[in-house]
């Protein structure tokens, strides 16, 4: 390589007129006008143009050759764009270089899909359909990342990190890395199992999250710890969840909640700042889990907008309705939404499409009113008296316009249904402007400690079984276990759980009545976690901490749905990485090696 690259492609402004300069790159675009080639030369820095001109023929000859990615290396003076032919897209656009010498370094067939990279402002105007397909641009992810776009989320990822390291470390913390081989601890998600050549039949499994690295640490004494951690679990794929991922791991000793709250907040805040220029109020709202269920029907409200869900248990019970009456006597609640001045925006098939997205979540049936100035327009108005209406006006804010919705069931159908109908009706109605960075943030508080497996027919740990109980709920452990919470807290932002955490147990007796209510008997305890109920024994500070999803993270403040775009190297819906072609088989020595013989070798 003879030229040897001085400036990079959106580095060149006006400042740099009459200088020669050299660019390395790929042919964004070319443009053949006979006599002028025109060559956009691209790096992840931006994009360059460069006119090749009639008093270098041979250059001309040469530029009239190339092609889309082919990668070269140019030389020339940087002069001043023709007046009119600017481009103020381009932070080089009031520049370009004309072509002294040029070095191809490397010709490129057809590419399978186009990777043109084009700036913010075409981003914006570009629609998805344009784009290859995911399929095919995964399998061709080295082409895939030039598109700036994908460069763009990179950079901000990479930001975020550095931001993050900068702020914890001014924190007084410290950054330790923490094993990826280690024991299988079955509670949770399934895990990823490494098998061990030294010792045959054992087997190693890959971190979930280093929770209990982190605990044991916390009784080494490191009392201030987070890592920038890589995970893997073995679970059912989905938009926003990849089979392995990356989480911000804290911890900390000789804390409660409020400790956690404020030194995660204090980081949010500043990650806002720094990388999307949004200013987040602080302290952060909380949101009881009770309170959460109640209005929104999820423990991970989108604050954006209202249409928060009300009760109206004790007004139904006065009408006539079965549905509703037949729900309370069994046990279940009655609970609606107030769309306010959407009576006529849903006409017989819009509402009937409500019905059905209520029954994908298990409700029988979804009761509409149209709110009128006099009266309820509705088929089940006959079984609303007068009373009732006037209740339910008050109770629900109604006024001339709205649309009333009610679910009648058990009350997680209830949460289920009207808690995603909720999401759905500010979907349909546009209730959320994409466009701005709009970010509602909240803690969601006391979450219950345990829920009821009933297909194991046991408690089941809600978070994990080494989260704390409420000191106020500790005596009634065993006595009623269902109503005991937890220390435990989620961060939400946008109707996303984009963090968790809780205090933890540090008491050896308090874990070891823990994992009795969990079905796990001394022997078995012993047999999975003794290293950590002997480390508790041994001078355990109380500590907590969190666990942030940073791929999670980079999706908001990038505005993409979809995780894929914010990781480097992913996974397809099928967890297979269709670059690579993972997973695949090995060979029969490997499997040999490992005493795995005649288990799917090739």
């Amino acid at each position: 390589m003879k030229l040897r690259r001085t400036h990079t492609c959106g580095e060149l402004r006006e400042s740099h007129i009459g200088q020669t300069v050299i660019l390395n790159g790929w042919v964004n675009t070319y443009r053949n006008q006979g006599a002028l080639v025109f060559i956009d030369v691209r790096d992840r820095y931006g994009i360059t143009q460069v006119v090749f001109e009639t008093d270098k023929p041979e250059l001309v000859a040469a530029a009239g050759e190339m092609r889309s990615e082919w990668v070269i290396a140019i030389q020339g003076k940087v002069t001043a764009r023709l007046t009119g032919t600017e481009n103020k897209n381009l932070a080089t656009g009031k520049v370009e270089i004309k072509a002294e010498a040029l070095e191809i370094l490397n010709r490129c067939p057809t590419p399978p899909f186009e990777v043109t990279a084009i700036t913010k402002e075409e981003v914006r105007k570009k629609v998805e359909e344009d784009l290859a397909s995911e399929e095919l641009r995964l399998e061709y992810r080295y082409l895939d990342l030039r598109r700036s776009n994908l460069q763009r989320i990179l950079i901000l990822r990479h930001r975020m990190n550095k931001l993050i390291r900068d702020h914890l470390d001014k924190q007084g913390f410290l950054e330790v890395e923490t094993p990826l081989l280690g024991k299988s601890t079955p509670e949770g998600a399934r895990d990823y199992l490494v098998p061990s050549r030294v010792w045959p039949g054992s087997w190693y499994a890959l971190p979930q999250s280093p929770q209990l690295y982190k605990q044991l640490l916390m009784v080494a004494g490191y009392d201030r710890y987070f890592q920038i951690a890589r995970c893997l679990r073995d679970e059912d794929l989905r938009a926003n969840r990849q089979p392995e991922f990356t989480q911000l791991d804290v911890e900390m000793s000789f804390v409660e909640m409020d400790d956690v709250f404020q030194v995660m907040e204090g980081l949010t805040a500043d990650v806002f700042q720094q990388c999307v220029g949004v200013t987040i109020p602080l302290p952060l709202p909380r949101i009881k889990y009770a309170d959460a269920m109640l209005k929104y029907g999820s423990d991970k409200p989108d604050l954006r907008y209202g249409l928060e869900i009300v009760d109206i248990g004790d007004i139904a019970v006065q009408t006539e309705f079965k549905v509703f009456r037949g729900a309370l006597e069994s046990g279940g609640k009655v609970r609606g939404i107030n769309v306010k001045g959407a009576a006529e925006k849903f006409s017989r098939k819009g509402l009937t499409e409500l019905e059905e997205v209520v029954k994908r979540f298990g409700a029988k049936g979804l009761a509409n009113v149209k709110v009128e100035p006099e009266k309820f327009n509705s088929s089940i108005e006959k079984f609303l008296p007068v009373g009732v209406q006037q209740q339910l006006r008050q109770r629900m804010a109604a006024e001339p316009g709205d649309l009333l919705l009610f679910v009648a069931d058990t009350e997680d159908v209830v949460c289920q249904s009207l808690g995603n109908l909720r999401t759905h009706l500010a979907a349909a109605l546009q209730m959320v402007d994409v466009t701005k960075k709009d970010y509602k943030l909240a803690w969601v508080i006391d979450f219950p400690l345990f829920t009821w497996d009933a297909e194991e027919k046991r408690w089941a740990a809600n978070h994990h079984p080494f989260t704390a109980p409420m000191d106020e709920d500790l005596a009634k452990l065993e006595s009623d276990t269902g109503t005991v919470r937890a220390k435990a807290y989620d961060l939400v932002i946008n109707g996303d759980e984009c963090g968790g955490g809780s205090i933890r147990i540090h008491s050896p007796e308090v874990q070891s009545r823990v994992f009795s209510l969990l079905g796990m008997p001394p022997e078995q305890a012993k047999g999975r976690f003794g290293f950590l109920l002997d480390a508790l024994k041994y001078g355990a500070p109380p500590h907590g901490g969190i666990a942030l999803g940073l791929d999670r993270w980079t999706m908001m403040l990038a505005g993409t749905a979809n995780i894929r775009d914010v990781i480097a190297f992913p996974k397809n819906q099928r967890a297979r990485d269709l670059m690579t072609g993972a997973p695949a088989t090995v060979d029969a020595k490997q499997l040999k090696e490992l005493g795995l013989e005649g288990k799917g070798g090739s």
